[in-house]
């Protein structure tokens, strides 16, 4: 076998660097990106497909960019999901039915991490007992206590996170 010179694998070495995409020649793609809650603490995010067309709508006319629908997520094994919990009632805010900021289970860096969200659609069942929740353990706890409800409509939406406590894209 023939051994390549230090001096030609250098010579290689710098033509690749050449050849590949420049910092400044790299395409950048810009989002809009949803406030959210994971864990107690703020988190962005941004919708990119669901597997309903209805959802897909909403949320494309919500943050005025296109929300793909791809109805293949709702058969995504549900091992493979993650939860996001949306309000349709209680306190106003920027969720998407104009209440509180979705919540949101397995951030980045957990375990359980993946974009695929299962839709929980949550309502309170006393509108005007309604209080901020920022984490699925206060979700849930409301829900045994009898204060909200949640609905699973069988909806798959790809959700990355871009900002989260301890990561950014």
């Amino acid at each position: 076998m023939k051994k390549i010179s230090i001096p030609l694998l250098i010579a290689l070495a710098l033509l690749l660097a050449a050849c590949a995409p420049q910092a400044a020649e790299m395409p950048m793609a810009e989002l809009p990106a949803g406030k959210a809650w994971a864990d107690g603490k703020e988190i962005y995010f941004v919708h990119t497909e669901a597997s309903d067309a209805g959802v897909a709508e909403k949320l494309t006319d919500m943050m005025t960019s296109p929300v793909l629908l791809v109805p293949s997520l709702a058969n995504v094994p549900d091992e493979a999901l993650a939860n996001v919990y949306v309000f349709t009632n209680g306190i106003a805010g920027m969720g998407p039915f104009g209440f509180q900021a979705d919540v949101f289970d397995n951030p980045p860096g957990t375990a359980g991490y993946t974009p695929l969200r299962r839709l929980n659609v949550v309502t309170w069942t006393d509108e005007s007992k309604a209080r901020e929740l920022i984490h699925v353990d206060d979700v849930l706890a409301a829900e045994s206590a009898g204060e909200l409800t949640i609905e699973q409509p069988g909806v798959v939406i790809n959700m990355p996170f871009v900002v989260w406590d301890g990561g950014q894209r």
